[in-house]
């Protein structure tokens, strides 16, 4: 009874926050030293240099470590709202500042019928396992906009698809929370507000859009996935070498193209199979309601003789509406007229749940994986265990490992890693096995959980695991 009342209580979890945060706060500001490299230089000398080239109305488009997408300035000119402050004190603050404001909407979501104080949790848990890279880097800004805009997807959708837009327009992969949104409405925000956006950069700031270039040339980097081929293969005569490039420690030398063009070749396959799912679910029976349900016919007692019956005396009927008329006589294009093919097969969980498998996907497949990285997925996790109906525990699990893991390999021992030690390669080894082991439970129970066999051309009406095996809390998303 204890632990299930500190569970709920929002006293333990602000307690819990802020002294994690404040150690957080302790150790980017040097209070405490945290073994390894210097995490706070990216803020104190880079993000300071490009602030004072943004502040000049142009992006900092001759620096090859400038690889963002242009509404990445709002995030670097951040600290200017803090002008007492020194730039880098100011960035951490708001930071922190930024992290408490997820930590509400998280308690907020996860309050109701159907929700779990468990998402909060996540975050409070997960946030702090990452070390304090997480408030070195702008990232952490990125995923509240992502966290908001899962949750403004269910009654707010065309909020959901701006939010999902300038995400997307700080660091790309925030477009991915719109994979699992059912409806047209957020689609066509993102659309719009991107557009409108990214013209409105390109036309007011040169160089908005250098950082594609950059991009394309990048390496693969030493804790990605495909790094661990170079890792192994450098203990067998392997030429290249690791070289600090476009910002990051990358192997160089021969075959790393090789490497890079697989990787990105898996990308485009997660791709696809997010394509598939996303049209096997839209096609998918939805869930069947408790009321739908027709009752099993019983048996009636036959009597010996017919006995007269008495002839009911006919009642007054009100107006027939349109509601209560047989499907096929309501009016064309009323709501309760639509066929269940045209309603949304989505419900509230399903978009959170298919956001953290494509960023999970991507980020396995991708030919870098910095320790920041993660703070995405924690952001994602912790919205997915709002609801008590998300298919994603084991995953969301196997990503809190793989955070603790990623402080062990950076900063702690990132020597070992950019030298190929056996500790460094089993370091990654480790913390990439998770992150690909949670990627393909998350994505096999997505498709389970949304994709019903019958909609495989089996026997129709076929039992299978549909959006929900059981009328579920959560409400549907709403659809547009």
């Amino acid at each position: 009874m204890v632990a299930r009342s500190a569970g709920r209580s929002p006293v333990w979890l602000v307690a819990v926050w802020g002294a994690t945060r404040l150690l957080l706060l302790l150790f980017v500001l040097k209070v405490l030293v945290f073994p390894g490299p210097d995490v706070t230089s990216d803020v104190s000398v880079i993000y300071r240099d490009w602030y004072e080239v943004l502040r000049t109305g142009a992006f900092p488009s001759d620096d090859v470590t400038w690889q963002y997408p242009p509404a990445a300035a709002f995030a670097i000119l951040a600290p200017a709202l803090l002008p007492f402050l020194a730039y880098a004190t100011a960035f951490f603050v708001l930071v922190c500042a930024v992290d408490a404001a997820v930590l509400a909407l998280l308690w907020r979501a996860g309050r109701g019928s159907g929700r779990s104080p468990r998402g909060a949790w996540v975050w409070v848990v997960g946030v702090p396992l990452l070390g304090p890279t997480v408030y070195a880097r702008y990232d952490l800004m990125v995923t509240a906009v992502a966290v908001a805009a899962l949750l403004a997807a269910g009654r707010y959708p065309r909020v959901a698809g701006a939010l999902a837009a300038v995400g997307a327009l700080l660091k790309v992969w925030p477009a991915l929370v719109l994979v699992g949104m059912g409806g047209r409405r957020p689609w066509v925000a993102a659309a719009v507000g991107g557009a409108g956006l990214a013209g409105l950069f390109a036309v007011t700031m040169p160089g908005a859009f250098a950082f594609l270039t950059f991009q394309r040339e990048r390496g693969v980097e030493v804790e990605s996935l495909g790094a661990l081929v170079f890792h192994v293969a450098w203990h067998f005569g392997w030429e290249g070498g690791v070289l600090l490039n476009y910002g990051s420690m990358e192997f160089l030398g021969p075959h790393v193209d090789t490497v890079s063009t697989v990787s990105m070749g898996l990308s485009a396959a997660a791709f696809g199979w997010l394509l598939l799912w996303r049209v096997r679910a839209a096609r998918s029976p939805g869930p069947r309601s408790p009321r739908s349900r027709s009752p099993e016919p019983q048996p009636q007692p036959q009597p010996s003789q017919p006995q007269p019956q008495p002839q009911p005396q006919p009642q007054p009927q009100p107006p027939e509406s349109s509601e209560s008329r047989p499907p096929e006589s309501r009016p064309p294009g009323s709501r309760s007229s639509r066929s269940p093919s045209s309603r949304s097969r989505f419900a509230a969980h399903t978009a959170a749940d298919a956001a953290f498998v494509a960023v999970l996907l991507f980020t396995v497949t991708s030919r870098v994986i910095s320790p920041q990285y993660l703070v995405w997925l924690v952001g994602l996790a912790a919205v997915c265990r709002c609801f008590r109906a998300s298919r994603m525990r084991v995953p969301v699990a196997l990503v809190l490992a793989a955070s603790l893991v990623t402080v062990l390999e950076f900063p702690f021992l990132f020597a070992d890693v950019v030298a190929s030690t056996p500790l460094g390669i089993a370091l990654l080894a480790v913390r990439n096995g998770l992150l690909v082991a949670a990627a393909l439970v998350g994505a096999r129970a997505l498709w389970r959980d949304t994709v019903r066999r019958g909609s495989a051309g089996g026997r129709p009406g076929a039992s299978g695991p549909g959006i929900s095996r059981a009328p579920s809390a959560d409400s549907p998303a709403t659809a547009g």
